[in-house]
């Protein structure tokens, strides 16, 4: 890049602006150390660029200020993509096109708040200086934003993707980013990428270089064959593996076509999907997906495609995603494909129990050669299994032919007489003691049918029995009731009418004189057969004595030796205490006999 030149600066001396509290893609940014030879300045920042003769730019050093040169791995030299798709080259200005081997590479940027996507400077080729973010007020090349930022004239910059221009803007969250000029072509795929998919490639590029490799976004085959979201390069340049942040859907065997294409040129790859659901091509190539943070605090988590062997299957198994970037350089992490008899492995998802089919996993070599390890051993034992039922048929065999060579000899024969012999005795004994069984069968199924028989005539007599007993009592009864019936009658017959209604009255007086009590007397005499044929009369809904109860049906009305009676005269007084009345209980009025 080249700075402006003196007279377009609005103060003299650097400008200092405060550090941004926007967390990043990757976290806070980190304070980078300081040149010893005092800040940069103006006059610093050419000596940061690639001159007219191509030779390498000087950074400080973090040992003694000693200066290094930035050197780029050989895989990303060439030319840039702009002139390989035959764009338009910047004549003058500061250009921010990869042709230009300045350490501040310029990549896309998500303002979150507009939903749009443009680019920002936001690291440094060269490892031993650190990632240099959109945070430093250098722009981490010795650049300050002042320079860029509103001055007038403005300062030529350039998209690396569509060579179009662009000028230096802040978010309404004061996140600085370029944003295209006016009339930018539709076609460009930094202007038109989705801030999930951006933000993504950022977070990986950060993992790349934290664990000290080189990342460059949007890095293309020469062919024109791939294009990979995010590449990483070893700090030597022998080593190259492409990071893809796929999210648009795609089928299984596109997605495994673009990873021949990269295998094809020695380059290794890992697709990354941040989708809930896991998609369908996830297990069939190097491949993992991320859980997307949804808090300042929470990182991005590989939660699928990483996992680990363990006893008798394979284990999904979470890390942060930086963590897994760093295994995965350094060669902890590979991928190893699942044997046939492990590619269904159960996990719980909320509270449920499901299964997942993964072919292909991010593993650990002590992983991949325990599943070598325990199919080896399987192999043994099926080996094994295979091997003793072969025995076993064998010996099987061998048995079948001797048996079958001594049945042919003498004394097989006569052994064979012998069982069929022994087979027709055992034979007849079955048939006899079935003949045998069926005989004691059928003599306990008579025994039985005699008993019931006899038990049903003997319950028909007996209930004959009861029935004529039965009718004896019934006939004692009716007679019974016939005799007393008749004494009765002749008891009250003993009566005339006008004495008996004597009685009532002075039955119905002396309650009034004595108790003050109103009994009722019913209506038509009303005798009852259970009082010795006497007449009840009440008094407010209970008992209150019998009228003249026969002397001679008293044996038949026992409760009558706790209820008061009441007669005409001593002489029927008399009559009923012969039967076994008490005295106190018998009420006489001394009524006259007419």
């Amino acid at each position: 890049m080249r700075p402006p030149t003196a007279h377009t600066r609005r103060q003299t001396g650097p400008r200092r602006w405060p550090r941004s509290t926007h967390p990043g893609p990757f976290g806070p940014p980190p304070d980078l150390p300081c040149s010893p030879h005092g800040p940069r300045n103006s006059a610093s920042v050419p000596s940061l660029l690639t001159g007219p003769s191509g030779s390498p730019s000087t950074l400080p050093s973090r040992n003694h200020g000693q200066p290094r040169v930035a050197q780029r791995p050989a895989c990303f030299n060439g030319t840039s993509r702009s002139a390989r798709r035959g764009l338009p080259q910047p004549g003058t200005g500061l250009s921010v096109l990869p042709a230009i081997s300045c350490p501040v590479r310029l990549a896309a940027v998500c303002d979150r708040s507009r939903r749009r996507c443009d680019f920002h400077a936001f690291h440094c080729p060269s490892p031993g200086s650190g990632p240099y973010r959109r945070h430093q007020p250098d722009l981490g090349a010795g650049l300050e934003w002042s320079r860029v930022y509103k001055v007038s004239p403005r300062v030529a910059l350039t998209c690396p993707e569509c060579a179009w221009g662009v000028h230096a803007k802040h978010s309404p969250s004061r996140v600085r980013f370029f944003c295209h000029d006016g009339g930018r072509p539709p076609e460009c795929s930094l202007a038109n990428e989705s801030w999930e998919h951006h933000m993504l490639k950022l977070e990986m590029a950060g993992a790349i270089r934290a664990a000290g490799w080189f990342a460059e976004l949007e890095v293309a085959a020469a062919n024109g064959s791939w294009r990979a979201d995010v590449m990483a390069a070893s700090p030597d340049g022998e080593q190259r593996m492409a990071w893809e942040a796929q999210l648009s859907p795609i089928t299984v065997e596109d997605i495994a076509a673009r990873t021949d294409r990269y295998a094809a040129e020695g380059v290794a790859v890992c697709w990354v999907s941040p989708h809930k659901r896991p998609a369908a091509w996830l297990g069939a190539v190097p491949s993992v997906r991320v859980r997307v943070p949804e808090g300042a605090d929470e990182r991005w988590v590989v939660d699928d495609g990483l996992g680990s062997f363990v006893s008798s299957g394979w284990v999904f198994q979470e890390a942060e995603l930086a963590q897994f970037v760093r295994w995965v350089l350094l060669g902890q992490l590979r991928p190893c494909q699942s044997l046939s008899h492990h590619r269904e492995v159960r996990r719980i998802v909320g509270e449920e129990h499901r299964w997942f089919l993964r072919g292909l996993w991010w593993t650990s070599r002590q992983s991949a050669e325990a599943q070598s390890a325990y199919e080896r051993e399987r192999e043994q034992r099926e080996e094994a299994a295979r091997q003793r039922e072969a025995r076993r048929q064998e010996l099987e065999t061998a048995s079948r032919e001797r048996r079958k060579a001594w049945l042919a000899s003498p004394a097989g024969q006569k052994a064979q007489k012998r069982r069929q012999e022994a087979k027709l005795q055992r034979e007849a004994q079955k048939r006899t003691v079935k003949v045998d069984s069926r005989r004691l069968q059928a003599r306990r199924d008579e025994e039985v049918a005699r008993h019931r028989a006899e038990v049903r005539e003997r319950q028909a007599r007996e209930f004959a029995q009861e029935q004529e007993r039965e009718a004896q009592r019934r006939a004692a009864l009716q007679e019974l009731e016939l005799r007393a019936h008749t004494t009765a009658e002749a008891w009250w017959a003993l009566l005339s009418r006008p004495e008996v209604e004597e009685l009532f009255r002075a039955v119905f007086d002396a309650a009034w004189k004595r108790e003050r009590l109103r009994v009722r007397i019913p209506e038509g005499g009303g005798v009852g057969a259970s009082f010795a044929y006497g007449v009840p009369v009440h008094a407010f809904s209970r008992l209150y004595g019998i009228v003249r109860p026969c002397p001679e049906l008293l044996p038949l009305s026992p409760q009558l030796v706790y209820q008061r009676v009441f007669v005409r005269n001593a002489k029927e007084a008399r009559a009923l205490e012969t039967g076994g009345l008490r005295s106190a209980l018998i009420t006489h009025f001394a009524l006259a006999s007419h």
